[in-house]
Order: C-alpha cells, then sequence, then structure tokens
C-alpha cells in the first residue's frame, strides 16, 4: 500500500505532494527550510484530528494568510489542509513532547518499562495459563457445598460473641444479652410455668412481643382486654413476663441455640455436655465456662480461616507464586489440633478438605512448571531487551549500562547504571548530556513504539545532531535488528544524507532499501524525487557525468574546475582555469606571468575534456555582463547559477552589490560538495537552498540597470 499525502497551505509549504509506502522506512531528505518539520506536524496534526473530530491543524495556518478574509478571517481556500492519510489510524511521533511525558521517570528510564519490555506476547500467554490454573485452584475449594456451608455455620457462632476481648464474651453481644442471666426459655421462672407453651414455641419472642405491647391496655382495668373475666388476682403474674422477658433477646437466644444445635455435630463428645450446659444453665454462664466457650471460638475461627484462604488462593506477582505450593501444604487440616470440634461429622468434612488439598497439590505442582516457564521467559526478555541497549550504548561510546530490575510489586522496571559504579542512576536528566538524553530517549521510543504498534512512526530529523559513529550506531538500532522498526511503516525526516548514504548505498545488504526521496520546496512549490543507488555518487564521479551533458562550456568548465580541486590536482589546466574565472587577460602564475609554451600545454589539457574551448572568446563571454546574465537565467539547476553569479561578481564591489546572507553561504558553505564524500549530483537535485538563490535573482536583476 502506498499513501500520498497532499500538503496545502501549511506554513511554508503552499501545495506539495509525498508519497509513503508501506512496511518500509520512507526517508525524506531535504537541506533545511524545505519544511520537513511541517510535514511531519501536517500529518500528525490530521491523523488526531480525524480521530478527535477536531481542527488543530489552524495552527499551521501561513502567517501571510492571517488578516485576508472577512473581518480577518482565513479564506477558505487559504486554511491548512493534509488529504491522503484516512489509511493511518495510529500515528506514533518522536518528538520533544515524547521526551518529556514519556522518558527519564523519577524510578525508571521509561514509563511502564513493564509493559514495554516485558509483558508481550508470550507472557500474556504464560500468565493466562497461570490464572487458568490458579482459578481452578479456587473453584475446587469454592464450589463445595459442605466446606461453604461450615464455613457460614462456624462464622454465624463466632459473630454471636461479639467484639473479641479478654473475658471471651462482650457484653453487647446477643450471646451476652442472651445468656448472661440463665436460658429463661428453658429454665422458665416461678410463677410463669402456665405459660410454658407460649415461651418455649418457636414464635416465642412474638407472643412476648405482643404481652409487652399489650401491657397498657392490662392497667385501664380489672378486666382481660380480650375475655372481659377478672384477671385482678392474676395482674402482677401477667406483668411479670414482659419483665422477665424481652423479644429481641428471646430471638438471639432462639437462634444462637439453633446455631449451636446445628454445630453439635462437629463438636467432640466432650465438648458437646459442656456446651450443652452452657446454652441451658439456669444461672447463666461462669467464667469457667466463658474461657472454655473462647477456646472453642478460637479454634473455629482458627479452622475457618483455613477455608477461607483456600477458597480465595491467589498471588499478586510472580514472587508470591512461588509460595503456592508450600501454602497449599498449610491449608491441610490436623483435626488432633483441633480437640473441641474432634468430631465424626468434622472429620469427614476435613477428609474433604484435606482430598481437595492433596487433589490440588498435583494442580499446584502443574501450576508451579508454569511459573517455572514463566520466570525463564522473563529473565530471557530482560536479558535480551538489556543486551540490545547496552550493546547500542557501547557502540555509540556511552558509558552506561541498563538493567531490567524487578521492584516490590513483581514488576520489571528499566534502569540506568553507570559503567563505573553498581548502583542505578538517580536523576538521570542531570547526569546525561543532550546528545546522549536524545539519542536515549530514541531508542526507548523504539521500543514503546514497536509495542503499541502504529500504522505509521514519524521521526522528524532525529539524529542529524550526532556525530557519525553515533548516527550509525542509532541507524543501526532502529532499522536492523531483528526488534526493531525494520519492516515497518516509518517516515524519517532529515537534512542528514549520511542515513541515504548508509541504507541506499553503502550497507544495503544490511539494511531492507528504504523509499528515499529528496524534498525540494521552491516558492512554497514542495516535490520529491527518488533517490536510487546509482543517484549516490562521489563528486568526482558527479563532475566526469556533468561534464558530458549538453550544457554551456562555462557550466562544464566549472564542473572540471572544481575535479582538480576536489582531486588536489592543479597543474597548468588548472591555473589557466583559475585565470580565466577571474577575467585576466593576462595569465599568471606563482605571481609571475605564465609563459606561452604554458598557457598553450594547459589549454590543451583543457581540450582534451571540452575540445571547444577557445580562451579568448570565453573571457570575452565572462566580461559581458548580459550574456553572463542571460546565461545565469538559463542554468537549470541552483549549484550552476550560484557558480555563474560568482563569476559575474568576482571583480565587483561586494559592499554595494552583495548581502551577508550571499557573503557567508558563498565564502563559508560555497563548496556544498565537500560536505560528504558521496551525495547527489546537484544538476539533478536542487542541493542550493532556494533563498540563497532568491537574493542571487534580486542581484542579477540589478545589472545594467
Amino acid at each position: 500500500m502506498t499513501v500520498k499525502v497532499e500538503i496545502r497551505n501549511c506554513n511554508n509549504i503552499d501545495v506539495g505532494k509525498i508519497e509513503i509506502r508501506e512496511n518500509v522506512l520512507n526517508i525524506k531528505y531535504g537541506i533545511n527550510g524545505t519544511g520537513k518539520s511541517t510535514i511531519a506536524k501536517g500529518i500528525v496534526l490530521a491523523v488526531n484530528d480525524k480521530k478527535k473530530a477536531s481542527n488543530t491543524i489552524t495552527e499551521l495556518t501561513p502567517f501571510k494568510h492571517f488578516g485576508l478574509g472577512e473581518d480577518g478571517a482565513i479564506p477558505d481556500l487559504a486554511k491548512p489542509e493534509v488529504t491522503g492519510v484516512d489509511e493511518i489510524i495510529n500515528i506514533k511521533v518522536f518528538d520533544e513532547k515524547y521526551i518529556s511525558d514519556f522518558v527519564f521517570q523519577a524510578d525508571e528510564l521509561i514509563k511502564g518499562s513493564f509493559d514495554v519490555f516485558i509483558r508481550d506476547d508470550d507472557y500474556e500467554k504464560g500468565m493466562k495459563e497461570i490464572d487458568s490454573r490458579v482459578e481452578k485452584i479456587n473453584d475446587l475449594l469454592s464450589e463445595d457445598k459442605d466446606i461453604k456451608g461450615l464455613i457460614d455455620d462456624f462464622n454465624e457462632i463466632s459473630n454471636s460473641f461479639g467484639k473479641t476481648t479478654k473475658t471471651g464474651i462482650h457484653g453487647s453481644s446477643n450471646l451476652a444479652k442472651s445468656l448472661k442471666d440463665g436460658n429463661k426459655v428453658l429454665n422458665i421462672p416461678v410463677g410463669l410455668e402456665g405459660y410454658k407453651s407460649y415461651i418455649q414455641h418457636p414464635d416465642n419472642y412474638k407472643w412476648i412481643k405482643w404481652q409487652q405491647d399489650g401491657k397498657s391496655f392490662v392497667d385501664i382495668s380489672t378486666d382481660c382486654p380480650y375475655c372481659v373475666s377478672d384477671i385482678k388476682t392474676k395482674k402482677e403474674t401477667i406483668q411479670l413476663v414482659s419483665q422477665v422477658y424481652e423479644p429481641k433477646a428471646i430471638e438471639n437466644l432462639n437462634k444462637i441455640v439453633a446455631v449451636f444445635q446445628r454445630l453439635n455435630q462437629y463438636f467432640s463428645d466432650d465438648t458437646k455436655l459442656v456446651i450443652d450446659k452452657f446454652v441451658t444453665n439456669v444461672e447463666g454462664y461462669t467464667d469457667d465456662q466463658v474461657e472454655y466457650l473462647r477456646c472453642v471460638r478460637e479454634q473455629i475461627e482458627r479452622l475457618s480461616e483455613k477455608f477461607v484462604k483456600a477458597q480465595n488462593l491467589g498471588f499478586l506477582s510472580l514472587k508470591d507464586v512461588d509460595k503456592v505450593i508450600e501454602e497449599l501444604k498449610k491449608y491441610k487440616i490436623d483435626i488432633d489440633l483441633f480437640p473441641h470440634l474432634k468430631s465424626v461429622s468434622t472429620v469427614s468434612k476435613v477428609d474433604i478438605v484435606n482430598k481437595a488439598i492433596d487433589g490440588l497439590l498435583k494442580e499446584a505442582g502443574e501450576l508451579h512448571g508454569s511459573i517455572v516457564k514463566q520466570k525463564i521467559l522473563i529473565q530471557r526478555l530482560v536479558k535480551e531487551n538489556s543486551s540490545e541497549i547496552n550493546a547500542f550504548l557501547k557502540n555509540a561510546g556511552y558509558h552506561y549500562k541498563v538493567t531490567l530490575l524487578e521492584d516490590k510489586g513483581g514488576e520489571y522496571k528499566l534502569k540506568l547504571i553507570h559503567n563505573d559504579v553498581t548502583d542505578e542512576v538517580t536523576n538521570v536528566k542531570n547526569h546525561l548530556s543532550f546528545g546522549e538524553r536524545n539519542a536515549f530517549s530514541l531508542v526507548l521510543f523504539m521500543y514503546e513504539a514497536l509495542k503499541s504498534s502504529p500504522d505509521l512512526v514519524v521521526l522528524d530529523d532525529p539524529i542529524s545532531s550526532f556525530d557519525k559513529n553515533k548516527k550509525y550506531a542509532i541507524i543501526d538500532m532502529l532499522f536492523r535488528k531483528e526488534k526493531s522498526f525494520r519492516g515497518k511503516t516509518v517516515l524519517l525526516l532529515t537534512h542528514d544524507f549520511e542515513p541515504v548514504v548508509d541504507m541506499v548505498y553503502l550497507h544495503t545488504d544490511r539494511f531492507i532499501r528504504p523509499f528515499a526521496t529528496f524534498l525540494e520546496n521552491k516558492k512554497g512549490q514542495l516535490a520529491e524525487k527518488e533517490i536510487l543507488k546509482s543517484n549516490v555518487k562521489t563528486f568526482v564521479e558527479i563532475n566526469l557525468d556533468n561534464l558530458q551533458l549538453d550544457i554551456h562550456d562555462i557550466n562544464k568548465l566549472v564542473y572540471l574546475r572544481r575535479h582538480h580541486e576536489v582531486m588536489s590536482k592543479k597543474d597548468l589546466d588548472y591555473d589557466v582555469l583559475s585565470n580565466l574565472f577571474h577575467k585576466r587577460e593576462k595569465l599568471t602564475i606563482q605571481d609571475r606571468d605564465m609563459t606561452n609554451d604554458e598557457i598553450e600545454k594547459g589549454s590543451e589539457l583543457i581540450k582534451k575534456v571540452i575540445p571547444s574551448f577557445d580562451y579568448s572568446k570565453l573571457l570575452d563571454l565572462l566580461k559581458n555582463d548580459d550574456e553572463m546574465k542571460k546565461l545565469y537565467l538559463a542554468s537549470a539547476n541552483n549549484y550552476e547559477k550560484l557558480h555563474i553569479y560568482r563569476i559575474i561578481f568576482d571583480d565587483k564591489d561586494s559592499d554595494d552589490i552583495e548581502s551577508d546572507i550571499i557573503l557567508k553561504f558563498i565564502n563559508e558553505a560555497f563548496h556544498i560538495e565537500n560536505n560528504f564524500i558521496y551525495q547527489l549530483n546537484p544538476s539533478d537535485y536542487q542541493l542550493v537552498p532556494q533563498y540563497v538563490i532568491d537574493e542571487c535573482d534580486k542581484y542579477i536583476a540589478k545589472l545594467n540597470t
């Protein structure tokens, strides 16, 4: 798939088209001022605007368009627009915001380093396997109805004791309220025997409440409120019921007795007798009974806790999982340690649990195997990722290394360590130089971007500031390794030609061939031209090629002289050319006049390359500003224009004619062909900035006016 992006009215780009090919590195090489950052921002804003239904791309409105419309508004035809990005949904861009938001965090080098470096598909698969085994273990215990019923019963009797106290039974607990004065349901006080059928009825607490509610009616007269018979002699007995019995206490007593009766099956024979006395006591319980019951409660709670823990078996990290088998063994119940609960029924329930635990130990063995496999995976990931980054740091000449360290929560975080110390580096930003931070950030960005799998990765001139060694180390890390942007859709915008040389020309066996293009922006019109391996040459080759072109002899002579300069071959032909370009009637060499023989030999050497060479005719042309102006205007590329411009103004007063910009470029940066051993042919690619030519055009226009 190829994405064809069109950009309109964005900063210095009036209209431009670029092509982005899928699953390949797209290098857009261009000189400064071309609009590379605008391309990056335009694409990113357009994609994000589409997702968020916003219009942030207006940030790229050219200043020249402000105030052109009515009321100062920007006309519709002048509004920024980027089209052709509909297929791009997720985009990842390396910029200053990424560095500030994600890199060099307080406790790790990159935010979420555990997710970036450890939590891959294999890790997730392993964790799912472990989770499913743990879930199976939990289900086996939690789904057992006998165990669940046992836990519910134990909890109910334990809760009846109220808050834990030194005495064993809290004074405000249901147990205390119901039995502290004895069981008055089984042991009816003297005088109330006639109400036995009501007091010992299952709904006794409702009857007692009815008694309390009707008490005020009894006081109205000496007659019964229901049968109107004389109750004068029975009033005190009737009123005694509400004085002795309280509905809520009786209701709680019923529940407690029922629970003890239900739990009776779990108590040993001796404990049953003691508890029976406790719940049927006439006078209320004694301190010895309370202490005894406290021991019973303690055993109940310990046993219940074992069941509950087994049902909720789990772990927070792989550190905890290592303990699963040992923990499971602890969940087995030794009934001899629970003498109060040693009954036939309890033993049968304990057997159920212990047999389940024995079965789970087998499952846990398989779980442990999964855990070991997962730990080996993590160790491999830690080693691989650390080794890859450390190899980069070493190759780039940085005196640091990284490691993934496990924190208390079982997560791994990427830490930085200097080669001279063993402790991790804190406050990383304070220790790394600007270049080190950028290089490191770029590599970390690669790992994070690979994790999120975006449709497009945008790199806006990320490596131009580095020296050659670090530059290649970064390129190698980003685009050559197995875990890299190799085979991903990446847009690299740069004014640095070295990545093109490395990947398109020198190391085609190491890198997947990128789609490389040269960007040219001519007065707001942006276009690109593909760069093939055949387009990358030494300037010696470029000069020799251009000497074969059908161009004016003056332009050929420019390339010939540059050829001699690059080759450091300054023979007589070079001296003749130098005199010609300085418009000398009388040729000189080393502060003396050239002899006729020297001039003739030099000219013959030139004619071997340019047969039509004629010094006198060409000198007349060079001195004719009108003809030179025509030649300047007819030249097709900026490199040749700049040389012609230099020849025209060689003998003129530069203070009156040339701006500081042109002087600086010509005198200090004129020989652009010296920047790289390998480069593009300036006759095919506009390597001289257009703004320089625009300045030259102004002064050319003034000639003979």
